[in-house]
């Protein structure tokens, strides 16, 4: 028996590589998993774990073969994860600004 891929049925263009919590209440834990982005991060609906996310002790752990791999079949990275991968050296890029874009305050005129 031969074990089918199962980015197969889904575009690699519709998946993307993020963080999904799975600690306890005040005790954080994140896995860095391969999913489709119409699924919701707590869904439980990945198609692969690639590695794991310790806040509290800053541990983190990669499989660099298939985190290469699925990037190679053109998986997204969420920017956090993007940023993991840059301090790691895992790819060469610039870290990417994870907060999010301040608005300028509009004045009224009269």
């Amino acid at each position: 028996m031969t074990k089918k891929d199962p980015s197969a049925k889904i575009s690699a263009s519709m998946l993307t590589m993020r963080l999904q919590r799975i600690g306890r209440k005040n005790e954080p834990h994140f896995r860095v998993v391969v999913v489709d982005r119409k699924h919701a991060p707590r869904s439980g609906k990945f198609i692969d774990i690639v590695g794991s996310y310790n806040p509290k002790s800053g541990k983190v752990e990669m499989k660099i073969d298939a985190i290469k791999d699925w990037m190679s079949k053109g998986v997204q990275t969420s920017d956090t994860v993007h940023n993991f991968l840059v301090t790691h050296k895992v790819i060469d890029a610039k870290k990417i600004s994870s907060l999010p874009k301040k608005t300028s305050v509009k004045r009224k005129t009269k």
